[in-house]
């Protein structure tokens, strides 16, 4: 859905716009008239004396400022923001499904979504989610695409579809990766998240500017194997193959809740392993080991995201029958132990056989 407003577009505003359009046009500016020109087919084949000369009225400034948006005409336009508008305020969770599986309500008793126009702010204990969104409402049912700008999903993008009824807001999103969904349910390993909100407060909220996007960092310098980045079937590869639950997730420092840990998968498949939380593909990657080194070295390459192409080098162990990883940064040095602590951007992750 491509579209060109401005931030949390405002349909007064848009109206003035049109009607200075119109008013600059009958002063005989020449830029008006372009754009008459450029945006209103009927005028497309004018010359600009002609577009002055031809006593276009409001209803057709309109429609140059819709189509200058990227909207078919200006009801479709005014729809698009009066939908917008309505869905302000900050909405708290009545339920979330993933992946066709109910979360327990204490996990969502802390959370909320806060929209302020075409913006938003999710807040929850464990991470704030920040960025702007795009509606189509002439679709049926309505289609919504996000785009995060801060927070752990930053530069992700997800399609879904949303339903408005007064103060209930449900949405069923494909989570980054999958596709959007085509009803409003979801299945186990749809990849798709089902959330139903309850509107606590209609004002605007205050302080919600959709995030700032992070400076992007310089690619770190990768080895000049990575073109040549070799995976065989080894004996510890091997005895991974199959699908596996988390025991304990700890990324720089932060133990993920325990609560979290049945909404999470890892699989391994050849020389390749997924890792999966919530629908959402936390890690897609080839690996490699070193059985010759003390622990075992492991290292992934990446194949999915922001990450992609790079390397991630590790260390693995076995506890009995549990696997055990522990994961430094994209092009960073290989952990030297199994610790994990604030800030040092590893992550270390235990898992056991799935039954």
């Amino acid at each position: 859905m491509r579209r060109h407003l401005p931030a949390r577009p405002n349909l007064e505003h848009l109206r003035t716009q049109a009607k200075a359009l119109l008013t600059k046009l009958r002063d005989g500016d020449a830029r008006a008239a372009k754009t008459f020109v450029e945006y209103l087919p009927e005028a497309a084949a004018l010359s600009v004396e002609q577009v002055r000369r031809r006593g276009f009225r409001l209803a057709d400034a309109q429609a140059a400022i819709a189509h200058k948006t990227g909207f078919a005409e200006w009801p479709g336009l005014a729809r698009h923001v009066d939908r917008l508008r309505s869905m302000e305020g900050t909405w708290t969770f009545r339920s979330l499904e993933v992946d066709g599986q109910p979360l327990p309500s204490a996990m969502l008793a802390h959370s909320a979504i806060l929209i302020d126009g075409d913006r938003f702010r999710m807040e929850s204990p464990e991470a704030t989610y920040e960025g702007i969104f795009t509606i189509d409402v002439e679709k049926t049912p309505h289609f919504i695409d996000i785009d995060f700008v801060e927070g752990p999903e930053s530069g992700n993008r997800c399609e879904g579809l949303f339903q408005l009824d007064g103060d209930r807001l449900t949405f069923c999103l494909g989570l980054v990766g999958s596709a959007r969904p085509e009803a409003f349910r979801t299945t186990q390993g749809s990849g798709q998240a089902l959330e139903v909100l309850v509107r606590a407060d209609s004002e605007r909220p205050a302080g919600v500017d959709g995030g700032t996007p992070p400076v992007p960092a310089p690619a770190p310098a990768q080895p000049a194997e990575l073109g040549v980045f070799e995976a065989v079937m080894t004996p510890n590869i091997e005895k991974l193959q199959g699908e596996w639950e988390p025991l304990e997730l700890v990324t720089s420092g932060t133990t993920l809740q325990a609560s979290y840990l049945p909404f999470g998968s890892r699989s391994h498949f050849g020389v390749e392993t997924k890792v999966v939380f919530g629908g959402q593909t936390m890690l897609h990657a080839r690996m490699r080991f070193n059985e010759a080194a003390i622990p075992l070295e492991v290292d992934y390459l990446n194949l999915k995201g922001k990450t992609a192409g790079t390397i991630s080098p590790g260390l693995f162990r076995w506890d009995g029958d549990e696997a055990v990883f522990c994961i430094g940064v994209p092009g960073g040095p290989r952990p030297a132990d199994f610790s994990c602590e604030k800030g040092s951007g590893r992550t270390l992750s235990r898992w056991k056989r799935k039954v």
